[in-house]
Formats: C-alpha cells, structure tokens, sequence
C-alpha cells in the first residue's frame, strides 16, 4: 500500500508525521511524506533519511490558519494534486482541512488536529471574528468532502462535529511516540514546561508567572516566534545554562527551542512536568514527559483527562493559585511524585508509534476497498 501524507512543518503535526511515516514503513507501506508552512528543522531531515523508500516532497506555503493564506493554499492543492499524479497513492492522509475537498483520484482521510474555531472557544471563550469566516466555510467544506475524518482524541473529534458538522463521527486514533527517544534518567529538583510560547493556549505564562512561587526552579522548552509572526512576549528571562542542576529557583529560565535529543535529557532529568494549558487536542509534551518518567501536573481538560485520568495533578485551567499550591504539594512529597510518574509512564508505553500505525492501516485499507468497490 502507498499512502501520501501531508503534514505542515511547524511543531507537533511534524513530529507525528515522522512518527507514523517511520511506523507505516516498518509495516511494508511505502511513504510519500508531502510537507509544507516552511522548512523542515535538520533534526526531522535527519530522521526522514533514516525512514527506508521514505520520499520527501517539500514546500513553503502558508497554512490555512496563518494570515492572508489562501493564494498559496490554492497553489498547495496544485502540488499536492501534482504529487498525487505522479505517485498514485492508494491514500491521500491530509493534515489540513481545505484539501479535503480537492479532486484526488486516491480516496482522502482528513485528520484534525485542531483548529481555530475550537481554539477560540476555549482560548478566549467566544467564536473567532468575522475575519474567520473564510477559514471556517474551508474547514466545513473539507470536512464534508473527505471520505473520512480523523483525530487524535475523542474530545477533539467532539470539537470538529460540534463546530464544523454535520460529520458522520471520526475516527479518533491517539498519536503516538517512540519510547525509545525518551529514556527516564536521575531526576533532578526540576519543574519543566514545553510547548509554543507564542501560543496561549499552552500555558507558558501561567507556569512562568507561578515560577518565584516555587522552591525549585522552573524551565520552559518552546519556540517563542509564531511562523511569519514577532516574537512573543516572553514570560521570563533567558538562559543559556543547559545543565538542570545549576538552575536557581525564581522567575522561569526560557529554553527557545530545543531540538528533540536536548528536550529528552532536559525531560530526563525534570522530575515534574507541567502543561496548564487552556486548549489541547491531545498533548505530544504531555506524552513525551510520561516516557520520560516525569510526574504530570496537568490543566484539568477534557481531553487530557481521556489519557491521563489517574496519571496525573489536576488543576482548573486559568488558576495560577491552584497549579502553584499543586506543584509546591508535588515538589514536597517523593511518595507521590513516583507513585505519579510511574503511573503516568505505564501509560505512555501504550501510546507508541506502532499501535498507531496499525489504527491508521486498518482505516487506510478500508478506504482503498470502499474506493475499490465503486463502479
């Protein structure tokens, strides 16, 4: 079976996508990865020429949710419809909901892994403005022209059928991680954070500012410049002391972005992890610090709760006195904070990548004999 995966080059959409290129390829599949919103980081380059008969195909062009985007989302269908004819896959795997409606040959799987309706629900509390409205009538269209509709959690797959239905109901396939890019090591006095700084929705601020609260100091991992964007305001100073032990407690050491091997050896040192995120479809950080034996502190999400109940601090999302009490609690207390990770890793090492893999094949194969049974 040959299946053509498009993915955007920018955070957590990427990492799956190697993930599951890498899995579908140790299954027989062969793999046209399709990635566009910019470069590819050499880090990813170097583990998609690792991936056998792996071919890449790589372009520029704004994404759907970035500003002014749909002269080069129409120029992306082009090529992503160029792609196709020259490979003639069995399967087109979309990442962004306007391709769903493209006239491919291959019938097309439409993953959400967010979007900006439901982010501006849980965000800010309200619809996105009127400037979204071109974006949404994409989205809807995309959907319903897809021959079916996947996503990462049941609570985002809830999310798309509430916003953007009707939808017959999507596939909901957890992402997965090796465990193997993510060994626990000795744990330090650490509470770690990660995520996109530019992006509200994942908490940094809230962990920065509960910082000087803390008897142990505070790290957060995240690109802080959003793609064709500034910079943005950062939540705390800068470091560039990359060893956990010699950092002080008070305001949060900023990390930037830390490519994958120096994330897994600051998160195999962190003894915490927290995510007091407002908005998560499924939480790639999450996962990655439960594998790397951390004990979780988690925003008490709909979503975070599908995979972390009983794994996990919770605290109400927006609530800086309740994440702070709950991590200054954690920081005290060993028993808990063990009993906590190991819990949290039994779980990962049930979200890796061949499991996810498999889910994906068993829906790849029955598009391809739906399709195949047309007249």
């Amino acid at each position: 079976m040959k299946i053509l995966l498009h993915a955007d080059a920018v955070g957590g959409v990427l990492t799956y996508a190697l993930e599951l290129a890498a899995a579908l390829a140790a299954r027989g599949a062969a793999v046209v990865l399709a990635t566009e919103g910019g470069p590819v980081p050499e880090g990813a380059r170097r583990r998609l020429r690792a991936v056998p008969g792996l071919v890449h195909e790589e372009a520029g062009f704004r994404l759907e949710w970035m500003d002014e985007p749909w002269d080069d989302v129409a120029r992306a269908g082009e090529w992503l419809l160029g792609i196709e004819r020259r490979e003639r896959p069995d399967v087109v795997h979309l990442g962004a909901f306007a391709h769903g409606r493209l006239p491919f040959r291959a019938p097309r799987l439409v993953v959400g892994h967010s979007c900006v309706v439901s982010w501006y629900e849980a965000v800010r509390g309200e619809p996105p403005p009127s400037a979204w409205d071109r974006y949404r009538s994409a989205v809807r269209e995309g959907l319903a022209a897809a021959d079916a509709v996947a996503a990462p959690s049941a609570a985002m797959a809830r999310a798309l059928a509430r916003h953007h239905g009707p939808l017959a109901p999507p596939a909901v396939i957890p992402n997965g991680r090796d465990p193997a890019r993510f060994p626990p090591g000795e744990k330090a006095a650490l509470v770690m954070g990660a995520g996109r700084l530019w992006d509200e929705a994942k908490g940094a601020a809230a962990l920065a500012r509960v910082a000087p609260r803390l008897p142990w100091p505070v790290a957060i991992a995240g690109e802080a410049r959003a793609p064709g964007g500034t910079d943005a305001p950062p939540p705390g100073p800068a470091t560039g002391d990359p060893t956990p032990r010699a950092l002080p407690p008070g305001p949060a050491h900023l990390l930037g972005r830390l490519e994958e091997a120096d994330l897994a050896a600051w998160l195999a040192r962190a003894a915490v992890f927290a995510h007091p995120a407002r908005y998560e479809p499924f939480g790639l950080a999450v996962l990655e610090a439960a594998l790397a034996g951390c004990a979780l502190v988690l925003a008490d999400l709909e979503s975070l709760r599908e995979t972390w109940d009983g794994c996990a601090e919770w605290v109400p999302p927006r609530d800086d006195a309740a994440l702070a009490a709950a991590l200054r609690r954690l920081c005290g207390d060993p028993g808990r904070r063990e009993a906590l990770a190991v819990r949290a890793r039994t779980r990962a090492l049930r979200l890796g990548p061949g499991p996810m893999a498999d889910a994906y094949l068993d829906l790849y194969r029955g598009l391809a004999a739906r399709a195949g049974a047309r007249p």
